[in-house]
């Protein structure tokens, strides 16, 4: 563990590796002075998806070039890896933002002082006011703000732009000279006559058509850059490389790839092209990329054109591609609620093949879990689908990769991410092609804007309650009046009560995302992704409009093995066995448990807890859990979506820990709550498949994607046993309708040593929520909570 690990199949893949991994991380202000210069010239002048396409244009005209020595893959969003663009039509940082980001402890961003000069100079006098940022708080009403600031929930767009869409095998089958044509095409059939809308689509669609030059200059500039230092280049061996490299980008992205290396290459300049269009909340992620990569791969196998240990190394070089790309820098709550350089993009492998319905697992798949082992890095995200049809071998080479204790793979259940797409409306074609991004989300593929809007602190609303809705952080009256908790003579009087204030957050949240769902929709199209998603080439409405074929808005509920525990604490001790009164209750909680050790003991270690398969505490989970999803399911949005619910955290069950008082259930003032749909840090006793019988009890498929954590010490699950038993844990998790589960597995004594000696850890990385990370970029209140999850054995 100790020190920084060589990695890589190859002498160049292991150099590529070690200068993304020792590249500090910078902020880049070159974005944002050609995005300056475009809204000078063309505000004004030009329909609003107009602007926002000749903006990705003039970008991808003019931004600064980088092929490092050795690479294969082109392409970064910045003049050089590890630097991020800023984004000042989203979010046009202060000084004292760029202060912080270059000053932080964790998840730091070094700004020069020239580049502080720059951003006070030009940036700041234009943006100022003008940011969609600007325009959300501005636009939010008085309870929003109470409810944002008291920590009931978070919101995504406030610093970023709506994304979570994943590739689809479009722009494998055709390049972009064939999309422009066929947005050409819509435009040409518009009917001024009878649609009252036809004005507005043509700007849509000339935006579009915009996009796809945008992009074809991008590749061709790289083919002409290629060629240049080429004609500089004197070995040999590597001007071969760079005029391959040129060939390679004469081909994509105008036109359709023919190699495994263009298909590769193909993407890379869409996922590039997506991400500095807008700053997309969790990046483009390449979806079932082994199902479009197999193609180019077994017909150059079969002609001898390129061999397993070339595939190996081309894949290596988009991994660190993908390390090279950090988060866009976040400050404030967007921090708290997703503090991580990681980008959240995600990688589906294994799974079925979408066309067949059969087992998808192929060559590719296997060459993926191999990348994935060999390179040991947090980007991208990888995960693998396990079907019914999908082979145990496969299963355990997975396993075998995850024991490793990293964190990935993670494992998603392939029949039961096609049922979540079928209840929300999808037809069986697009759920074959779907599968989740992000962290745990679920989508169709290149088929669907599926957008999170943000967390929701469920525990929080419990302390609401017995508080008659006043907030003690804020010392604000921020819920509703539902009476004194010492007033209600059942359990059913404090439930009602829960749920009135539950619904009341919910719909202030629904409100102010109904209001920010306009604003983009309005003032931020992002012609580029629309370009990517079926729908808004034939609606001629873009992907911020609701213009994709599917449409979905999440809230993310946090905390369900907190809440879970906590009401059942109160509905066994207090209403049915009468051990103590709500009055004892609420003196403890007030005083953070610290004079009630009777209190105290009888909740943590003599109550139902959720993770155990107890019936008592799994009711009370199902019923929490079906009345949220009743109240969001199925909500319609501005833009002719639906609500859904998420159940994942990232890092915001730490930040909705440091807004939430002492609980029913024993958990102190400010501790982190419960992540995903795991249960209560040390209350699962009974076991992995304890655990695993709880977490199915809800009905996934309502769902668009639960998060299950679970942590193994490295002797628990050692051998061929140890292997066969965590593949079984698996299979049967999904047997019962299990989403996902992914695994730490690490003993917490290296993880205090890591704590106490960073330095000797600094290739340490661990598990968070849906994606991994350094356990060196963690904050302390986070490597505690990793460090405090059960341990399971077998």
């Amino acid at each position: 563990m100790k020190g920084v690990l060589m990695r890589g199949s190859t002498q160049r893949t292991r150099n590529l590796r070690e200068i993304s991994l020792s590249t500090p991380h910078t902020l880049s202000m070159e974005r944002a002075l050609l995005e300056t210069k475009v809204y000078e010239d063309y505000f004004g002048k030009v329909e609003i998806p107009v602007l926002r396409a000749l903006n990705f244009k003039y970008l991808m005209e003019n931004r600064k070039l980088y092929i490092g020595e050795g690479e294969l893959i082109v392409g970064e969003k910045t003049e050089r890896p590890q630097a991020a663009p800023t984004f000042p039509e989203l979010c046009c940082h202060t000084m004292d933002d760029l202060r912080v980001l270059d000053e932080r402890k964790y998840i730091n961003f070094k700004v020069s002082n020239e580049d502080k000069k720059i951003h006070q100079e030009s940036i700041i006098p234009y943006w100022k006011g003008k940011a969609t940022r600007d325009k959300i708080i501005e636009s939010m009403s008085q309870e929003w703000k109470d409810c944002y600031s008291a920590g009931m929930f978070t919101e995504f767009m406030e610093q970023r732009a709506p994304g979570h869409t994943v590739a689809d095998d479009k722009f494998y089958k055709k390049g972009f000279i064939d999309l422009k044509k066929e947005i050409e095409e819509e435009i040409d059939k518009l009917d001024f006559l009878h649609d009252k809308d036809a004005y507005s689509k043509k700007a849509q669609l000339e935006g579009m058509a915009i996009s796809c030059d945008a992009i074809m200059i991008y590749g061709k500039r790289y083919a002409e850059y290629a060629r240049q230092l080429a004609k500089e280049e004197k070995n040999s061996t590597r001007k071969e490389e760079l005029l391959w490299i040129a060939g390679n980008c004469d081909v994509v992205p105008a036109h359709k790839p023919e190699t495994f290396a263009q298909a590769i290459q193909m993407y890379w300049f869409v996922h590039i092209g997506v991400t500095t269009e807008l700053n997309t909340w969790d990046a483009f992620s390449p979806g079932r990329f082994d199902q479009y990569l197999y193609p180019f791969y077994k017909n150059e196998v079969e002609k001898r054109l390129i061999t397993r240990e070339q595939g190996v190394e081309l894949l290596e070089c988009l991994w660190i591609k993908f390390n090279n790309q950090p988060a866009p820098p976040k400050v404030g709550i967007t921090m708290k609620e997703s503090a991580t350089y990681t980008d959240f993009s995600n990688l589906n492998t294994g799974g079925i093949n979408p066309e067949t319905g059969e087992n998808g697992v192929n060559d590719v798949s296997y060459m993926i879990l191999d990348v994935m082992d060999e390179m040991k890095l947090v980007q991208p995200s990888s995960n693998v689908q396990i079907s019914e049809k999908s082979p145990n071998e496969f299963l355990k080479r997975a396993c075998a990769i995850s024991r490793k204790g990293w964190g990935q793979p993670a494992f998603y259940n392939t029949e039961e991410l096609i049922n979540e797409l079928l209840n929300a409306g999808k037809d069986l074609v697009d759920a074959r092609y779907g599968g989740s991004s992000g962290c745990v989300e679920t989508g169709a593929h290149g088929r669907e804007a599926y957008i999170l809007t943000g967390y929701f602190n469920l525990p929080k609303v419990l302390e609401i309650t017995l508080n008659n809705g006043f907030d003690k952080y804020t010392n604000k009256q921020i819920g509703l009046k539902t009476g004194n908790p010492n007033d209600f003579k059942s359990y059913n009087g404090l439930w009602n009560a829960f749920i009135k204030q539950m619904q009341y957050f919910i719909d202030v949240k629904m409100k102010g995302n109904n209001i920010i769902e306009k604003i983009f929709a309005t003032h931020m199209p992002s012609t580029f992704m629309s370009v990517l998603t079926t729908g808004c080439k034939e609606s001629g409405k873009d992907y911020n409009s609701g213009g994709s074929k599917y449409n979905t808005r999440y809230i993310q509920i946090v905390g369900i093995g907190t809440i879970t525990d906590s009401l059942a604490s109160i509905k066994k001790n207090i209403y049915d066995d009468k051990i103590f009164s709500m009055k004892e209750l609420i003196n403890a909680l007030n005083n953070n448990f610290e004079t009630q050790e009777f209190v105290k003991n009888i909740v943590i270690n003599r109550t139902p807890k959720y993770g155990n398969d107890d019936e008592y505490a799994d009711e009370i989970m199902v019923q929490t859990f079906n009345s949220v999803n009743k109240h969001i399911t199925g909500k319609p949005t501005m833009c002719g979506g639906t609500y859904h619910i998420d159940m994942l955290p990232t890092t915001c069950h730490i930040y909705f820990g440091s807004m939430t008082g002492a609980l029913p259930n024993g958990r102190l003032s400010g501790k982190p709550l419960t992540d995903g749909i795991s249960p209560e840090k040390g209350a699962d006793i009974n076991g992995p498949t304890a655990v695993i019988k709880s977490a199915s009890k809800m009905d996934h498929s309502k769902t668009g994607g639960t998060l299950l954590n679970q942590k193994f010490t490295p002797s628990s699950i050692v051998g061929e046993i140890g292997l066969n038993n965590m593949a079984a844990l698996i299979r049967s998790y999904f047997k019962l309708g299990g989403h996902h589960i992914q695994f730490n597995v690490i003993d917490k004594k290296t993880l205090l040593e890591a704590q106490k000696n960073p330095d000797e850890y600094k290739d340490l990385i661990v598990r968070v929520a849906g994606y991994s990370d350094h356990f060196n970029n963690l904050e302390k209140a986070l490597q505690d909570e990793i460090i405090e999850r059960t341990e399971q054995s077998f």
